[in-house]
């Protein structure tokens, strides 16, 4: 009965890892974000890296539940159990490169926001790595561990996000024109008005 299950939820994840298929013979092959990143908030590059990090693990943490479900934790990893899930977490490294290097290109102008993307990144390939059952590990324990990243992962994006707003606050503020105050520096200030003359010495009263 669980290796049914198994194979109809298997299924359902390669289709949703697979890339749509043009509608009519003729049609544009279909852009990588629609698969990469199929709930990016815009085009930008950045948006897309930042989605395709939550949905690429979800895509493989879905393939490794189905080998676990089938096999059972011990033998999820034995022989060729756990060959699907190897397939999505490598496949999906390679996936990701373009997204990653387009959103380094587009945060070019904020180091803190670059830095972010790499650190984001090495987690998100961390994360595809320790998907395998630890030996002694408990069913609550497994599903807890795994679900950890998506806190990580929100809190990096966020963190993105911050680092770019910031950089574009400071960008602003330099192309913005000088002050309306500082039109006035060169008017020249109104003369004081002059004093009456003193009486001449011996005047007559």
């Amino acid at each position: 009965m669980h290796a049914a299950i198994a194979s109809v939820l298997l299924l359902f994840a390669v289709a949703a890892s697979a890339p749509p298929a043009a509608a009519q013979k003729g049609d544009a092959a279909p852009r990588v974000d629609t698969y990469i990143c199929p709930n990016s908030t815009s085009p930008a590059a950045i948006d897309c890296f930042l989605n395709a990090v939550e949905h690429l693990y979800t895509m493989c943490r879905q393939v490794k539940s189905i080998e676990i479900i089938e096999f059972g934790y011990e033998k999820s990893d034995e022989g060729v159990n756990g060959a699907k899930s190897e397939y999505c977490v490598d496949k999906h490294r390679v996936s990701m490169t373009r997204p990653y290097q387009a959103a380094l290109r587009e945060a070019t102008g904020s180091k803190t926001a670059v830095d972010q993307l790499r650190a984001l990144h090495e987690q998100w390939q961390q994360a595809l790595q320790a998907l395998k059952w630890k030996p002694g590990e408990s069913d609550g324990d497994y599903k807890a561990r795994v679900g950890a990243p998506y806190d990580t992962f929100k809190e990096r994006a966020a963190a993105v996000r911050d680092a770019l707003q910031a950089s574009l606050s400071v960008k602003e503020a330099q192309a913005a024109p000088p002050a309306r105050a500082a039109k006035a520096v060169g008017k020249a200030a109104p003369a004081p008005a002059a004093k009456p003359a003193a009486p001449a010495a011996g005047a007559s009263r």
